[in-house]
C-alpha cells in the first residue's frame, strides 16, 4: 500500500468530522499517521497531554460540556493489543484504531466506560494492529472473525484518517479470516471500489427514524443507512443488520413495525439473500441520566421505572418479562416481513 495513502485520499475533499481542538501524546508524531494528521489539522490548536486515557482538563469538565467535548479529537498510541474472546458475531473483540465516537447517542454504551470523556480517540500505531490481525488470522486452523469496531464507529473515523480503507486493503493480503464492524453512518463511498477479497462484514445498526432523530444525535438517517447496505452488498461485501439498541419508548411497537416494513421494502433482493440480523436491547445507566439531563435538558428521558430494573453497578435494563414480550413482537414482525433472514442472537 502506498505510504501516502492518507494524504492522497482521506485528507482531501471528503465529508469529515472536523475537530475544534486536538489533544495529543508527543509520541504520536513518531508515526506516519501522526505526522499526516498534524499536517491535515495544522490550522487548529494542538495541546500536549501525557496520557490519552486521563486528560484532567477534560475529565473535570461539568456534564453540560459533553456535547462541546465531542468536537475535540484525542490522538495517542494504543498500549494494549490484547484480544477478548467473543461468542456472538465474532471470535474476538479487537482493540483497534479508535475508541469513543463523535456522535451523541443518548444511550451510548461507551459512556459507561468513558463517562463524559467518550469523545473520539485515534491511535496512530495502526501497522502493529494490522500486523497482529493478519498473523493471528493466518495461524488459525479455521477462518476467525475479528470485531474491529466494538469501541468506535470506523466509518465515521475513516472520514478523518482513511484507516478503514487502509485496513481493508491491507487485510486483503491475509490468507484467511474476516473483519467485521458495525456502523450508524452512510459514508461508505471510499470503501466501494476496494479489493476486499470477501474478508469484510459490514453490519449496519438501524432504529426507527423517530428514535434516530430524537436519540441518536449526529448519525445518518435510516434510509441513508439502508441504501449504504445495498451499495456495500452490490460491491461484494458481506452485510448484516443490527436492530440496536431496542428502545421501548411510547408507541415503540408502531415504530419498530414500520422499521421492519422499511427494511423489507428498501433492502435489495441481493442484500436480503445474504443478510443476518442481530437484536440488542438497550442498557442504560445512572451516568447516562446525569449527563443527558445537563447536556441535553430538552431530550427524551430513556429511563422508565415501570419497565426497567437494576443491572450491576448503576446500570438499568428492561425487566425480563418486558424484554421477552418485546422480543416475541419483533420476532413475529420479522417472520412476517423478512422471513428468510436469520436472527443470529437476541440480547
Amino acid at each position: 500500500m502506498s505510504s501516502d495513502f492518507l494524504s492522497n485520499s482521506a485528507v482531501r475533499g471528503r465529508r469529515c468530522l472536523y475537530p475544534d481542538k486536538i489533544f495529543y501524546e508527543p509520541a504520536v508524531l513518531n508515526y506516519q499517521l501522526g505526522k499526516l494528521l498534524q499536517e491535515k489539522f495544522k490550522d487548529i490548536p494542538w495541546v500536549v497531554i501525557e496520557n490519552h486515557n486521563n486528560i484532567e482538563l477534560l475529565r473535570n469538565n461539568p456534564n453540560k460540556e459533553f456535547a462541546r467535548m465531542k468536537r475535540h479529537l484525542v490522538i495517542g498510541v494504543r498500549k494494549s493489543l490484547k484480544y477478548t474472546p467473543n461468542n456472538k458475531i465474532s471470535d474476538f473483540l479487537v482493540p483497534y484504531t479508535s475508541s469513543g465516537c463523535g456522535a451523541m447517542c443518548l444511550y451510548c454504551y461507551l459512556v459507561c466506560n468513558f463517562n463524559k470523556c467518550s469523545y473520539l480517540r485515534l491511535f496512530v500505531n495502526r501497522e502493529a494492529m494490522l500486523e497482529k490481525l493478519i498473523k493471528t488470522a493466518n495461524k488459525a486452523e479455521k477462518d476467525l472473525v475479528f470485531e474491529i469496531g466494538s469501541n468506535s464507529d470506523l466509518v465515521l473515523e475513516n472520514t478523518i484518517t482513511g484507516n478503514l480503507e487502509w485496513t481493508i486493503e491491507g487485510f486483503a493480503g491475509s490468507k484467511k479470516g474476516l473483519l467485521t464492524f458495525p456502523t450508524k453512518f452512510d459514508m461508505i463511498e471510499p470503501l466501494l471500489p476496494l479489493d476486499h477479497k470477501g474478508h469484510i462484514i459490514m453490519r449496519m445498526s438501524v432504529n426507527p427514524q423517530e428514535i434516530i432523530s430524537k436519540i441518536e444525535f449526529g448519525t445518518s438517517p435510516l434510509l441513508s443507512r439502508i441504501k449504504a447496505v445495498n451499495r456495500m452488498c452490490e460491491a461484494g461485501y458481506k452485510v448484516g443488520i443490527l436492530i440496536a439498541p431496542i428502545v421501548l419508548v411510547d408507541n415503540w411497537q408502531q415504530f419498530y413495525c414500520r422499521l421492519i416494513e422499511q427494511l423489507a421494502d428498501e433492502l435489495s433482493d441481493k442484500a436480503k439473500k445474504q443478510l443476518f440480523i442481530e437484536i440488542i436491547f438497550m442498557t442504560y445507566s445512572f451516568v447516562h441520566r446525569a449527563i443527558n439531563r445537563e447536556a441535553f435538558p430538552k431530550s427524551a428521558d430513556l429511563f422508565n421505572e415501570d419497565l426497567m430494573t437494576g443491572r450491576g453497578r448503576g446500570k438499568y435494563c428492561y425487566r425480563e418479562s418486558v424484554r421477552q414480550q418485546a422480543e416475541e413482537f419483533l420476532r413475529q414482525q420479522l417472520a412476517q416481513k423478512l422471513s428468510n433472514v436469520p436472527i443470529i442472537y437476541v440480547v
